[in-house]
């Protein structure tokens, strides 16, 4: 079993900033990699960010120069930082987490979504 617990939503106003965090616990060997998709009402989801084990990442060209998204290995943790929020940035934020599990299964695992309101 392994679990995924987001936190860090809510309501900010544009231009402001919001940090998400994830944390995977359970029957965990190993991290592959660790991300973030987000998904607004009447839109499919999307991918907002990534990163390897080795650090390198991948952001969506939306939201490139805002977002930061940074890992503990050590922790099996995951993080976004937000800033310069705008309206279109509202959405359903999910934490994905590929890993490896004590017994030898590759597992994409999903949280539960957290919600992150950008409005005035």
């Amino acid at each position: 079993q392994v679990q995924l617990v987001e936190s860090g939503g809510g309501l900010v106003q544009p231009g402001g900033s919001l940090r998400l965090s994830c944390a995977a616990s359970g029957s965990i060997k190993s991290v592959n990699s660790m991300g973030w998709h987000r998904q607004a009402p009447g839109k499919q989801r999307e991918l907002v960010a990534t990163i390897i084990r080795d650090g390198s990442t991948n952001y969506a060209d939306s939201v490139k120069g805002r977002f930061t998204i940074s890992r503990d290995n050590a922790k099996n943790t995951v993080n976004l930082q937000m800033n310069s929020l705008r309206p279109e940035d509202t959405a359903v934020y999910y934490c994905n987490v590929n890993l490896i599990t004590h017994w030898g299964t590759t597992i994409n695992s999903w949280g539960q979504g957290t919600q992150v309101t950008v409005s005035s």
